[in-house]
Parts: C-alpha cells; sequence; structure tokens
C-alpha cells in the first residue's frame, strides 16, 4: 500500500530524513519510534505534502504522491492526526470533525460522521461543545475522529498517546486496534510503545532522520 524508497527532506538547508525507506501492507500496523527531533514528523508531514521532498519516491496503493497536491492525498484515503491536535477551538467538535470534508466538498458527510461516531462514541457527547473546551485527551480523541473522516486507507498518527491520562490513552488504543480488522494500514508516530506494543507488526527506530533498525514485532 504505502512505499517509501531513499526520501531525502531537507528544511531551510538541513538535512532532517536521509535515504528513509520504509513499505506498509493494507491491514497492518507499524511504530515509527525516536526521540523528539528524530525525524518522525518530518516523515508524517513529507506523507502528506506539508513538507517537499528533495528526492526519492513515496507511492501510495501505485500513485507517485510526490507528483499529487495534499489535497488529493487526503482524497486517496490518507488520514492525518498531527501530535497538537491543531482543533479550531472555537468551532464544535462537530464542526471540527467535518472541516476535512467540507474541504474536499464529499458527498457521504453523513455516512462518514456516523461510522466515527460509531467506533468513538464519546464524541457524540462532546459534539456540541467547542474545541477550547475539551480537555487535552478529549481534543486527541476528536482529532482522531477527525483523521477518520477521510483516513480510510492509510492513517498517521504523530505521538496519539502523548500527554494523555493512561485511562484516555487505552481508551485511543483500544479504538485504533479495531481499524485493522478493517483492511487500514495505521503508522505510529511515538516516543516509545508504552500503548501500542500490542497492536504494532513492526517497530521502526529512528535517529537523526536515519532508520537505524526494522524489527518484526510477530
Amino acid at each position: 500500500m504505502l512505499k517509501i524508497s531513499e526520501l531525502n527532506v531537507s528544511i531551510q538547508s538541513v538535512d532532517i530524513l536521509r535515504n528513509v525507506s520504509i513499505e506498509m501492507p493494507s491491514a497492518s500496523m507499524a511504530g515509527l519510534v525516536g526521540r523528539n527531533g528524530a525525524g518522525k514528523t518530518t516523515l508524517m508531514k513529507s506523507i502528506m505534502g506539508i513538507l517537499p521532498a528533495k528526492s526519492g519516491s513515496i507511492e501510495f496503493n501505485g500513485e507517485d504522491l510526490l507528483k499529487m497536491p495534499t489535497n488529493l492525498r487526503n482524497m486517496s484515503g490518507i488520514g492525518y492526526m498531527p501530535e497538537d491536535r491543531r482543533l479550531i477551538p472555537d468551532l464544535t467538535v462537530e464542526e471540527n470533525i467535518l472541516i476535512p470534508l467540507w474541504a474536499n466538498k464529499s458527498k457521504d458527510t453523513h455516512q462518514r460522521l456516523d461510522y466515527v461516531y460509531h467506533l468513538i462514541p464519546e464524541l457524540i457527547e462532546f459534539a456540541p461543545r467547542r474545541g477550547l473546551q475539551l480537555s487535552g485527551g478529549q481534543q486527541k480523541l476528536v482529532a482522531l475522529g477527525r483523521a477518520l473522516m477521510i483516513g480510510t486507507k492509510l492513517l498517521l498518527l504523530d505521538e496519539p498517546f502523548e500527554g494523555v491520562a493512561p485511562a484516555l490513552a487505552q481508551r485511543l488504543a483500544d479504538v485504533i486496534g479495531q481499524l485493522k480488522s478493517e483492511g487500514m494500514a495505521v503508522i505510529f508516530s511515538e516516543s516509545d510503545l508504552q500503548y501500542s506494543r500490542h497492536l504494532v507488526q513492526n517497530v521502526f527506530e529512528i535517529d537523526r532522520g536515519i532508520l537505524t533498525t526494522k524489527s518484526n514485532q510477530v
């Protein structure tokens, strides 16, 4: 499904990712593990088209993502949950969740929203609240729901458990664990695998922009 080959990314002439290669099949989950500044977020932003690649290739379902605008990558079934959640504080929870479909002028808004509410029923209770009225953990649930609105094939989750109370972190892990049976691929960006070790099949360790090890959890 996702194939990254010899990817190099620089920010203001500083090399951040160096010859990164990853392959992710459908219905699989992988952990991208490294300390802060290792290049985890840069890799996810490169897949989404937020940061340009210097060289290398990114293919998704046989399509060249590097030739595809960011909005079309979203429409290809890739959902992204940023580390800082990026909720719009004055919008309601439901409005925040719907933003990706509004941006893409999708016609299956109600169907996807029902799916997300079924998967994360807590969001029904939060729906009328504004983003600024939620705790950090609740905001993570909303950000996950928003990513799922368009992430039908691949989810990129950047530090999904960071700064979240243990009970909510476990709840996030439970929700994400259901996605594999639906054929989705998921990449977790984390400093460790405290909550996702039982979910991932492969672990990619990254340090200073270089993948140092590739281990199989199964």
